[in-house]
C-alpha cells in the first residue's frame, strides 16, 4: 500500500483553518477552490469533481474535533483502497500545520495521486492563509 504526505506551514490559526478543514460539504469552496470545480452531496458523501475532470465519491470516516482530525474514504474512483486523513496542528497563536496523509491501492496510483496533492496544497495553502 502507498502512503502518501503532504504537510503545510499555515500563516493562519488552527482554529480557522480546522474550521475550513471540517467542513465537508463545503471543501470545493473553503479549501481547494479551482482544484475542485464542483461538489454535490448525496446520501452523505460528497461527489467532488477536479478541474481534469475526474469524479470521486467520498465518504466521510469521522470528524475529530478534540484532535482537529478528518478521516474520509473514497468509495467510488480508479484507487481500489484510499483512505486519508486531514489534521490540523497549532503552531503557536496565529500559524498552524496541516499534515494531509492518504493510504491508496493499487500502488502504481501513487505518482499521479502525489502530483494531485502537490497541485491541491498550492491552492489549499493560499485559500487558507487568505
Amino acid at each position: 500500500m502507498a502512503t502518501l504526505r503532504r504537510e503545510l506551514s499555515l500563516d493562519a490559526p488552527a482554529g480557522r483553518v480546522w474550521s475550513a478543514i471540517r467542513d465537508f460539504s463545503q471543501v470545493h469552496t473553503r479549501v481547494a477552490p479551482g482544484f475542485l470545480t464542483a461538489l454535490e452531496m448525496d446520501k452523505g458523501d460528497r461527489v467532488v469533481t477536479f478541474f481534469n475532470g475526474m469524479v470521486a465519491r467520498e465518504r466521510m470516516v469521522t470528524v475529530d474535533d478534540e484532535a482537529c482530525r478528518l478521516v474520509y474514504a473514497v468509495v467510488e474512483g480508479r484507487a481500489s483502497h484510499y483512505n486519508a486523513s486531514v489534521q490540523v496542528l497549532a503552531d503557536g497563536a496565529a500559524r498552524s500545520r496541516l499534515v494531509w496523509t492518504v493510504d491508496l491501492l493499487p500502488n502504481e496510483l501513487a505518482p499521479a495521486i502525489g502530483g494531485m496533492m502537490d497541485q491541491a496544497t498550492g491552492v489549499m495553502k493560499k485559500t487558507l492563509e487568505a
